[in-house]
């Protein structure tokens, strides 16, 4: 199980270097993220962003803004003040009065209204500002009203514009699917050879054991024979050959075109290596 989980992270990091299958944006919080470091780009002087509403898509654009525009000069308010005060916390930002929110818009360059209202809570009425003022509604049903059009400064975005950009990702990440589909059967051909191996990985601890044990038999007679004799040479020189025999045998038995299960029984078979096994056990 720990082989298969690094093997789903292996082909996880993959994807996501080598496609660009996570790339873009699926949903509006991320999306208006976007779409504000698109047309306000960094370097330029920070603009004062008011977040009007603080519920799921509020709380999740708020986090958005924070973490993708780096930009801390963001106001929240809400109906209920408590529940602005909540998130604003987490990040360190301002809370103002829902009755300050015609205060706070004149002095915004972009709004943000994600209100659970029923009918416009922002209309040109409550606009009382000549600078240019981006508004963007990502309210079911609509909470601004259409008519804030009418000034000349104000750019208006509502949800399905943003929802076309989410749905335009979507569209290109299918591009990258078989890309994808590649890379997770590469890895899991790596795992089924892993698994295979598995099957004989018994059998060579066995046969490595098996020529230890000949070659500490060996090493105690010689040490008896040979005066000179150095044992500490002998020793690694007799484990790089196990090794090295050991190897040959690895591979042998990876060949898909051999047969595993009649390749492990002529070892076994040949060094006796059940004797072994059941010696052991």
């Amino acid at each position: 199980m720990e082989r298969l989980m690094n093997c789903v992270i292996q082909a996880s990091k993959r994807i996501k270097t080598e496609t660009e299958l996570s790339s873009g944006a699926t949903s509006v919080s991320f999306a208006s993220a976007q779409y504000i470091l698109e047309n306000f780009p960094a370097g330029g002087p920070a603009k004062k962003i008011l977040l009007f509403g603080t519920g799921k898509i509020g709380r999740n654009t708020c986090e958005n803004l924070v973490k993708h525009t780096e930009n801390k000069q963001i106001t929240l308010i809400n109906r209920t003040k408590d529940k602005a005060e909540r998130i604003a916390g987490r990040f360190d930002l301002i809370v103002k009065d829902y009755a300050q929110l015609e205060e706070e818009i004149a002095q915004s360059d972009i709004i943000i209204v994600a209100t659970g209202a029923q009918k416009p809570t922002v209309s040109k009425q409550i606009i009382h500002t000549n600078k240019p003022l981006l508004i963007m509604d990502l309210s079911i049903p609509k909470n601004v009203d259409d008519n804030v059009t009418e000034l000349d400064n104000v750019k208006l975005i509502h949800l399905d514009e943003l929802s076309k950009v989410t749905h335009k990702t979507l569209e290109n990440r299918e591009n990258f699917i078989p890309q994808a589909q590649a890379i997770i059967k590469d890895v899991h051909a790596d795992f089924k050879q892993w698994m295979v191996s598995r099957q004989f990985a018994p059998t060579m601890h066995a046969l490595k054991t098996k020529l230890s044990t000949l070659k500490d038999a060996e090493i105690k007679n010689s040490r008896t024979k040979f005066s000179d004799f150095n044992h500490e040479q002998a020793d690694v020189l007799a484990d790089r050959i196990i090794q090295k025999i050991a190897g040959h045998f690895a591979n042998h038995l990876r060949n898909e075109d051999e047969s595993t299960e009649e390749a492990i029984s002529l070892l076994n078979k040949v060094f006796k290596l059940e004797e072994l096994s059941s010696y052991e056990s």
